[in-house]
């Protein structure tokens, strides 16, 4: 069986619920990184077993927050013995603002995985862009590299936009499908 892992770092829950929601339709195992941008060995041997390993953050000023990024800078360990190596790769992230520059996080996370040796998986949906588009809609606001998500500062966890819950399931389930195939 394909083990996907999902790791990410969320501030106010909301990038929880993405990572939770990603989880369950892709049967992945959750590794929080806490608010002192650390995890435990044993979710550091979680990733080192996972076949994919799905990173997720908030963007925060046009990036991902410093404790995804203490995270990061702690897999330079694993990025010297090659441990990644030619795992599934994927990436999340999520705003208050349509655009935010979420790009930005999930070039980082990109750049990430591909030091490791990753291969990365794009969200692979046409962007949904006409006028008769709605937040309901999938890919509404048209990621490519990654899973774009938004959700407005002053909403709580349980509003975030059913078109952006609906893309991570499809987006859960290309990363599944595609690690599948890679590993079987």
């Amino acid at each position: 069986m394909t083990k996907i892992a999902v790791v990410y770092f969320s501030g106010y829950g909301h990038t929880k619920v993405i990572a939770e929601t990603f989880a369950k339709a892709s049967e992945a195992v959750l590794v929080e990184i806490n608010q002192e941008g650390e995890i435990s060995q044993e979710s550091w041997d979680i990733l080192d077993q996972a076949n994919a390993i799905v990173f997720g953050a908030p963007t925060y000023m046009g990036a991902a927050p410093w404790q995804f990024k203490k995270f990061a800078d702690a897999s330079s360990k694993v990025w010297f013995v090659r441990g990644w190596q030619d795992k599934v790769f994927a990436g999340f992230t999520n705003s208050a603002s349509l655009n935010g520059d979420k790009q930005n996080t999930l070039l980082q996370f990109q750049t990430l995985a591909s030091q490791h040796g990753g291969i990365w998986v794009s969200l692979g949906l046409l962007p949904a862009n006409t006028k008769n588009s709605t937040r309901d809609d999938i890919n509404n606001l048209g990621g490519s590299i990654g899973l774009l998500v938004q959700t407005p500062s002053d909403a709580s966890t349980s509003e975030i936009p059913q078109g952006d819950l609906d893309t991570t399931k499809v987006f859960a389930k290309r990363v599944k499908d595609i690690a599948q195939k890679i590993f079987r």
